[in-house]
């Protein structure tokens, strides 16, 4: 059986797509289950209603404390049995009731290499850093911000023109293909989490 993948986007879902386009190939390994957003009107959940694929959206504001949105939207996903959770450009930080049911096998990418540039600016923080390489981290998802056990990493020079929209359209670029490849990985082969190493296979 396919591993069953639950997708939770934000915006407009360019590596939700990247993962339902390998999931159409059976040797993929994996599915795609549903998708879960924070908002409505939005091009990832168009991208999942094109798929056929189930959505549901948890808005935080619908709630009256943030942890009642956290243990919501762990029912909402865990509703779909999933095997693992990716987060594709979801822009909430899920918190202990989540990470209590999905803890060590959520996933999620950030734009730089973990654990240099923490946060929402990582591309431009590289670029005013002077570095001359960056790139993009997937990692499984912890209570802190980008700083969980790390999965896979990939690594985009830095042009000397470069700006922060252009180095960070070729991270993401880079990014997608790193994240359908390990996500393929972990579906076909498993893996392990062992402190901060994660272990493919």
């Amino acid at each position: 059986m396919p591993a069953r993948l639950v997708v939770l986007v934000s915006g407009g879902g360019t590596n939700l797509q990247a993962l339902l386009d390998a999931c159409a190939d059976p040797a993929y390994g994996a599915a795609v289950v549903a998708v879960g957003a924070d908002r409505d009107g939005i091009e990832g959940l168009a991208r999942a209603d094109r798929a056929a694929v189930p959505t549901f959206v948890a808005k935080v504001g619908d709630f009256t404390t943030r942890d009642h949105w956290d243990r919501a939207l762990a029912d909402r996903v865990a509703a779909f049995e999933p095997d693992l959770v990716v987060l594709a450009g979801f822009m909430k930080l899920v918190g202990p009731a989540f990470l209590d049911r999905f803890g060590g096998r959520t996933l999620n990418t950030h734009p730089a290499l973990s654990p240099s540039f923490p946060g929402m600016n990582g591309p431009g923080d590289a670029l005013d850093y002077g570095v001359k390489v960056t790139g993009a981290t997937l990692f499984v998802v912890d209570a802190g911000i980008d700083t969980g056990a790390i999965v896979a990493q990939t690594v985009v020079p830095v042009e000397v023109d470069d700006t922060t929209a252009t180095l960070h359209e070729r991270i993401k670029a880079a990014e997608r293909t790193m994240l359908v490849d390990s996500v393929g990985r972990m579906a076909r082969d498993g893996f392990t989490v062992e402190g901060r190493r994660v272990r493919l296979g």
